[in-house]
C-alpha cells in the first residue's frame, strides 16, 4: 500500500495532475458541460463547501482581522509610522492573508471530503461503471464540484475582504464619516489595476488547485482496494498545501521583488 508522501513525490503523479486539471478546467468553462444533473450536483456542492460554513468563516475572518489591525496599527504607532498603518493593513490582511487563509480553510473543510468521496467511488468501480453505461465521469461527477468548489474559494474570499476592509475603516475612524476621504484615497492607492488583476488571478488559481488537486488525486486509488483511500486523500492534501503555499510565494516575489 503506497504512502501518502510517495504518492506527492511521484512525478507521474503531478504530470497526471496537470494533465487532468487541463481537461477537467476546459471542461468546466464550456456552458454544455452543466446539465440539469450537473447543476444540482453543482448547487449542493456550493452549499456544503460555502453556504454551511459561513457564519463560521465570516467570525474567523472578523476575530483575525480585528487582531491583525490592532497589531498592525499598535506596532506602527510604536515606530512612529501610524500614517502607513492603514496601508499595511490593506497589503498585508486582504491582499495576503485573507485569501490565503481561505483557501486553507476550504481545504481543509472540504478538500478531504472532496478527496474522500471521489477516491471511495474510483475503489468502488462506480466511475468505470458510468463510462461502460455510456454516461461521463468528467462531466457528470467532476466538473460540477470542480465549478462549485472554484466559486466557493472565490465567493469566501469576496466576503472576507469586503469585511476585512470594513472592520479597517471601523477600527481606525469608528462610525464617523469624516475619514472616507482618506480611506478611499488610500484603497485606490493600494489597489491600482495590476494589483488588483494580479489579486483577481491569484484568487482564481488559489479556487482551481482546491477544486482540482483533492479529485484529481482521489482519482489514483486502486479500484477495488479501499485501504489506499487514507493515502490518496491525505497526498491530496499535502499536494494542495504545497501548491497553495507555492502560489503565495510567487505572488509576493511578483509584488515585491
Amino acid at each position: 500500500m503506497p504512502l501518502a508522501g510517495e504518492i506527492v513525490l511521484r512525478p507521474r503523479s503531478w504530470r497526471r495532475l496537470l494533465r487532468f486539471g487541463s481537461f477537467a478546467t476546459a471542461a468546466a468553462l464550456t456552458p454544455s458541460s452543466y446539465g440539469p444533473a450537473a447543476r444540482v450536483l453543482a448547487v449542493q456542492q456550493i452549499y456544503l463547501t460555502a453556504w454551511n460554513v459561513l457564519p463560521a468563516y465570516l467570525a474567523f475572518c472578523a476575530l483575525m482581522s480585528m487582531v491583525i489591525i490592532e497589531i498592525v496599527y499598535e506596532t506602527a504607532i510604536a515606530y512612529g509610522l501610524a500614517q502607513y498603518a492603514l496601508e499595511m493593513v490593506l497589503r498585508v490582511l486582504v491582499l495576503e492573508l485573507i485569501p490565503f487563509l481561505t483557501a486553507l480553510f476550504i481545504a481543509l473543510r472540504s478538500g478531504a471530503a472532496i478527496g474522500a468521496e471521489i477516491a471511495l467511488m474510483r475503489v468502488s468501480g462506480e466511475l468505470e461503471d458510468q463510462e461502460e453505461h455510456g454516461a461521463s465521469p468528467l462531466h457528470g461527477e467532476l466538473v460540477p464540484r470542480i465549478a462549485a468548489a472554484a466559486l466557493s474559494v472565490f465567493s469566501l474570499t469576496t466576503l472576507g475582504v469586503a469585511l476585512a476592509m470594513y472592520l479597517s475603516y471601523a477600527l481606525f475612524y469608528g462610525t464617523s464619516v469624516s475619514g472616507f476621504h482618506v480611506y478611499t484615497r488610500v484603497v485606490s492607492h493600494v489597489f491600482d489595476a495590476q494589483i488588483l488583476v494580479g489579486a483577481l488571478l491569484k484568487c482564481g488559481l488559489f479556487g482551481l488547485a482546491v477544486a482540482l488537486i483533492p479529485l484529481a488525486t482521489g482519482l489514483e486509488a486502486e479500484r477495488g482496494n479501499v485501504h489506499t483511500i487514507p493515502a490518496t486523500v491525505l497526498a491530496g492534501l499535502m499536494k494542495l498545501f504545497l501548491v497553495i503555499c507555492f502560489l503565495e510565494m510567487l505572488s509576493l516575489v511578483v509584488k515585491y521583488i
